[in-house]
């Protein structure tokens, strides 16, 4: 439903009104407005069902207008890709105005996704910071964490920042003996989904523990036990890949039609 290409020929299609991590309503209920003249303060996106979409950044958000988050949560998961990409340039755009080389300017280029510096040519495309997430298991048990910065109740996997010259299997074993201080025996890899929270690319593995000895680091964990596939807490939003992992291993372990 989604071509990356660049509209970039085009002076008219939909949009995405988007200002502080919020988009506006659209028509049909969902985050697209109508067909409608570009602006030339307008980026360029995607294609969406074979339509040129253009995002508008804005500088203050309507009081209807919706986080990301919430977009998500409501629109069916065929949006995502949209949705996240809109989101991702948009915190791009916002946060490369001025060269990181010289502290000039940035101008925007429509061809590709591209600020360049007239003053020292230095060129800044899209920033994407790799991030494990992991579900670690012990039999048909979950191990499963909580953020200070969580909703109270919820649970989740545990995620990480890859380090400079780290492999994702290296972060995988790291984050988990940093986090929880357990040592864990085979590692696999899931799947990898894009998190526009501002500009993570998540990689996901499943982790088998040696052992259920947990040291909390009381810092970026606030708590986290083991689970029974058939006892869980609050768990993570649909549209997440911390819970395709979770129901991943729920219908593995036969607890989930």
């Amino acid at each position: 439903m989604l071509r990356r290409e660049l509209p970039c020929e085009e002076s008219a299609g939909r949009v995405i009104r988007l200002a502080a991590g919020r988009i506006a309503p659209g028509v049909d209920e969902g985050p697209l407005q109508a067909f409608q003249a570009w602006h030339e303060r307008m980026q360029p996106l995607c294609w969406w069902q074979e339509e040129p979409v253009a995002l508008s950044l804005e500088t203050q958000p309507g009081k209807d207008w919706l986080e990301g988050r919430a977009w998500l949560a409501r629109l069916p998961e065929s949006w995502y890709p949209l949705v996240s990409t809109a989101l991702q340039v948009a915190a791009w755009l916002d946060n490369h105005r001025f060269c990181g080389r010289c502290g000039a300017p940035t101008t925007r280029l429509d061809a590709e996704f591209a600020m360049h510096c007239d003053q020292c040519g230095h060129r800044n495309y899209p920033r994407i910071s790799p991030c494990i997430i992991t579900l670690v298991t012990h039999g048909e048990s979950l191990l499963l964490a909580r953020s200070p910065r969580f909703p109270p109740g919820r649970y989740s996997t545990l995620a990480g920042f890859i380090e400079p010259g780290e492999a994702a299997e290296e972060a995988v074993r790291r984050e988990i003996f940093e986090e929880v201080g357990l040592s864990v025996g085979r590692v696999s890899y899931f799947k990898s989904q894009a998190w526009p929270f501002p500009h993570s690319l998540m990689l996901g593995f499943f982790a088998e523990a040696a052992s259920r000895r947990i040291r909390i680091d009381g810092i970026e964990i606030a708590d986290a036990a083991w689970f029974s596939p058939r006892h869980l807490p609050q768990l993570p939003p649909l549209y997440s890949i911390s819970r395709a992992l979770i129901e991943t291993h729920l219908r593995e372990v036969g607890t989930r039609g």
